[in-house]
């Protein structure tokens, strides 16, 4: 069964349209004859949009009953039994009534789309689970509801519903979107320009984004070469010389200048040897490019100009920034520069700007790290000069009427082997030496225009001549050799080194690992490979890249690690130099893959250790604290019942209030145990409402004797952000364990204050107190502090009441009372409406 398709309508906010356009398109689709049934879809009691859901058909909603309401969710069986074509679901992060069959709407969509049912669903950027912080700085809301960003990148289709701020205000104020009542505050507070202006922009960019991997993925498809400037990206050239940070600073500009605009640092190092760069600059340039929201990239090529550009157009770039050259006028003789290069070569779909700076023609240093290895055109140049130049020598020699003997003749041809040897190495500068040689017999040595020598001085000198010209020759040669050698150990090891330091900045995943693979060796797709034994199949422990390699033998690069695992690489084969390096990637991506197994072997084991930690904790509360309230029940029942003693009216009262008492601390320990196993599970699922602190605080005071607790909740107080049964069982239990464990005739103090962004709530007794090392282990499940005689229950009210206040956004922790005693502090998140009950609240403003 093929998997269903998903198309998702994305808002900048609450009223753009969502809705509106997903029932659209089902009237298209149901006109077209396409069987489209709704499932779920929130009108929020918009005319305009309840009228477009007549003539659709909609399957009932499940009802469940949860505290004592009834609520109404997507019922996910019926919607599988029905099995149509296409499905409408609305509100893609709604967190689903506890009995739901998934906790998260998105998880149900997810189970329709692996039916083959396609699903259309609707999303605001507010609830995306990445853009949480972002979102709560704009708007000063935190969003509850959220969903992953990936569920919505999977989609087939995203489609931006847009709205510009001014019109969407426009609707807002002729009631299209929430009651009159809430619209004078939801213009005041979310809904403000500002807002809504940035919360479009995020909409914009986070869908620019999306549609460029769309547009990634088909040039990779369909092998695009050319460069689609889509949007503005800007690759930075570094040599590693100081100049870099200007030219990320002046990249950084320019991708201001346009919306969305993205900065790519590389440096590109050659596979056998490096340019003079500093590493500690390159760090220093690393960390400005990433604070300036960059990113840096190392690339290993041997044309730096060839390897720059190619990794320009591979990742869709529309700028180059390069510096102009360090070079003195004079080195441009050996030719134009990387800058000339690229930018003769780039074309016209790239736009290269050289910038200048301080450190333009002062020189490069010295030419060590550039001339390491001795390339195709020096070699060529050798042999030009070891070859041809003994004949022009001789020509421009014979030529002149004057003679400056034969032993000035021998040095200007062994200054022309010197020459040779330096340019092309030991073989240029052989055949110098023994073509000047014989140049040297047959015209400057008598008798001339024979090969005899008549003077034995002569065939010294001559002999001499060659000795000295081939241990130079030999010299520069194996200077080169080793020069050649040390910067290729010096390029292995910056490799390294740069290897350790992604290790170092946390890029311990194996896709990380494997993408700095693929990008340091410019390869196409990396994979590793693993099998169980030698004749098991191989199968992948992780890759990327499009078409990675599903045996080694297929990869162009294939390096072993151990006798189960293999790096293999598709895109080129490299040379020989460089897989010593290569090899430590293999070797840190195997160390990798068992440190996330461990990691995850270790997480298992600490949720099985925990699981059975509370496993035991639960059944030591079952058979002594659980069995007490029972047996006092158990008692008082049995002595009802008997019929050999003849109860009084206050004996039988006293019976009654023993066994009512049992039964309300059986009913509070259950209540808690199944508060601690929704909290373990992760199944608690919050109410947002705003409302008052006082009017939650005094509803939790029930449970505790009249005249025990003095309470100062002033309502002048700010709105809080918070579910109300929550808080309420939260404040209950602080106040329980205060009363229990102040001294008689002390009362419980409550009093709260606001405090910046939120509300205090402090509950203040004169009990014994506890010391700082025990301030936070008396919140962790089936702990009590001390022995007390008052000590009863399983431990576990502390420890609900923080799980329910950090569920709400909020915190409790413990304080010294000063004088003697404990303070809990439960601070909460205040309301974005700053209002009292008899003003438009914030309420609206979570509606979406």
């Amino acid at each position: 069964m093929s998997r269903g398709k998903l198309r998702v309508y994305l808002g900048a906010a609450p009223g753009v349209g969502k809705t509106y356009a997903m029932l659209s398109e089902a009237h298209r689709r149901v006109e077209r004859g396409t069987d489209c049934v709704v499932a779920h879809v929130e009108h929020h009691h918009r005319p305009r949009t309840e009228v477009m859901l007549h003539g659709l058909e909609q399957i009932p909603r499940k009802e469940i009953e949860y505290r004592g309401a009834v609520f109404t969710e997507m019922d996910v069986d019926a919607v599988l039994a029905r099995r149509p074509q296409v499905t409408l679901v609305d509100e893609l992060p709604h967190t689903n009534i506890p009995g739901s069959r998934g906790t998260k709407r998105w998880q149900d969509v997810e189970e329709l789309l692996a039916a083959g049912i396609d699903v259309i669903s609707t999303v605001n950027i507010q609830h995306l689970e990445s853009l949480g912080d972002v979102v709560e700085s704009i708007t000063g809301v935190r969003q509850q509801e959220t969903v992953p960003d990936e569920v919505v990148r999977r989609a087939d289709q995203i489609e931006l519903v847009d709205m510009s701020p001014e019109a969407l205000r426009r609707r807002m104020a002729h009631g299209n979107i929430y009651r009159p009542d809430k619209v004078d505050a939801a213009l005041a507070n979310y809904f403000r320009p500002g807002n809504l202006t940035a919360l479009r922009e995020l909409a914009l960019l986070w869908v620019a984004d999306r549609v460029d991997e769309y547009l990634n993925e088909y040039r990779r498809e369909h092998r695009v070469s050319a460069i689609w400037g889509s949007r503005e990206r800007i690759v930075v050239g570094l040599t590693g010389g100081p100049e870099g940070r200007t030219l990320i600073r002046r990249a950084a500009r320019l991708a201001e200048k346009g919306a969305g605009g993205e900065v790519l640092a590389v440096y590109i190092s050659r596979s056998d040897g490096l340019t003079s760069a500093s590493p500690k600059e390159l760090t220093d340039q690393r960390t400005l490019v990433e604070d300036l929201g960059g990113t840096f990239h190392h690339v290993v090529g041997d044309d730096i100009p060839a390897a720059l550009l190619d990794f320009a157009r591979g990742v869709n770039a529309t700028q180059i920034v390069l510096g102009v050259s360090r070079r003195r006028s004079w080195q441009y003789v050996f030719g134009p520069g990387v800058g000339a290069t690229v930018a003769v070569e780039s074309g016209p779909d790239l736009d290269v700007h050289l910038i200048t700076h301080d450190e333009a023609g002062k020189g490069r240093g010295l030419p060590v790290a550039r001339g390491a290895r001795l390339g195709r055109s020096r070699v060529i140049q050798g042999r030009l000069v070891g070859v041809f130049g003994p004949v022009v020598l001789t020509w421009l020699l014979t030529s002149t009427t004057a003679d400056v003997g034969l032993t000035n003749d021998m040095l200007l041809y062994l200054a022309l082997t010197v020459a040779a040897a330096l340019l092309g190495g030991l073989f240029p500068a052989l055949a110098s030496a023994v073509i000047g040689s014989l140049l040297l017999n047959w015209y400057f040595t008598p008798p001339v225009h024979t090969l005899t020598i008549a003077d034995p001085k002569n065939i010294v000198a001559i002999a001499i001549f060659v000795g000295v010209a081939v241990s130079v020759a030999s010299v520069v040669d194996l200077a080169a050799r080793r020069t050649q050698q040390a910067a290729r150990l010096r390029a292995e090891s910056e490799i390294l080194s740069f290897l350790a330091g992604n290790v170092l900045r946390g890029e311990t995943t194996l896709e990380a690992l494997l993408e700095r693979v693929r990008e340091t060796f410019g390869m196409e797709s990396v994979a590793l490979l693993e099998r169980s034994g030698e004749t098991a199949p191989w199968t992948c422990a992780g890759s990327v890249g499009p078409r990675p390699a599903g045996i080694p033998e297929d990869a162009d690069v294939d390096v072993p690690v151990g006798d189960h695992l293999a790096l293999s690489l598709s895109g080129r084969v490299l040379p020989a130099a460089v897989r010593r390096a290569l090899a430590a990637f293999a070797a840190q991506a195997a160390v990798v893959l068992d440190r996330q197994r461990l990691q995850h072997e270790a997480d298992r084991a600490k949720e099985l250790a925990e699981g059975n930690r509370m496993r035991t904790a639960l059944l030591a509360a079952v058979s002594h604290d659980l069995r007490t309230p029972l047996a006092g029940i158990k008692a008082a029942v049995t002595s009802l019942r008997s019929d050999d003693v003849e109860w009084s009216a206050q004996d039988r009262a006293e019976l009654l209030a023993a066994i009512e008492e049992g039964a309300d601390r059986l009913d509070h320990l259950v209540g808690n145990l199944l508060d601690m196993s929704r909290l373990h599970t992760g199944t608690v699922t919050p109410i947002i409402r705003e409302t008052g602190l006082d009017e939650v605080v005094p509803m939790a005071l029930g449970g505790v004797p009249e005249d025990s607790v003095e309470l100062d909740i002033p309502e002048t107080l700010p709105m809080v952000h918070i579910d109300r049964g929550l808080l309420e069982r939260a404040v209950a239990n602080v106040v329980e364990n205060a009363v229990k464990y102040s001294p008689p005739g002390e009362p419980v103090l409550g009093f709260a204050s606001a405090l910046a962004d939120r509300v205090e709530l402090r509950v203040v007794d004169r009990g014994p107190g506890v010391p700082d090392e025990a301030k936070d282990r008396i919140f962790e499940p089936f702990q009590r502090y001390g022995d007390a005689p008052r000590g009863v229950g399983v431990g576990l009210g502390l420890a609900v009441a923080r799980g329910f206040a950090e569920a709400v956004g909020g915190t409790l922790h413990a304080e010294d009372t000063p004088g003697g005693g404990l303070t809990m502090v439960l601070a909460v998140p205040t309301a974005p409406q700053r209002g009292r009950p008899g003003q438009p609240g914030s309420e609206a403003v979570m509606t979406s």
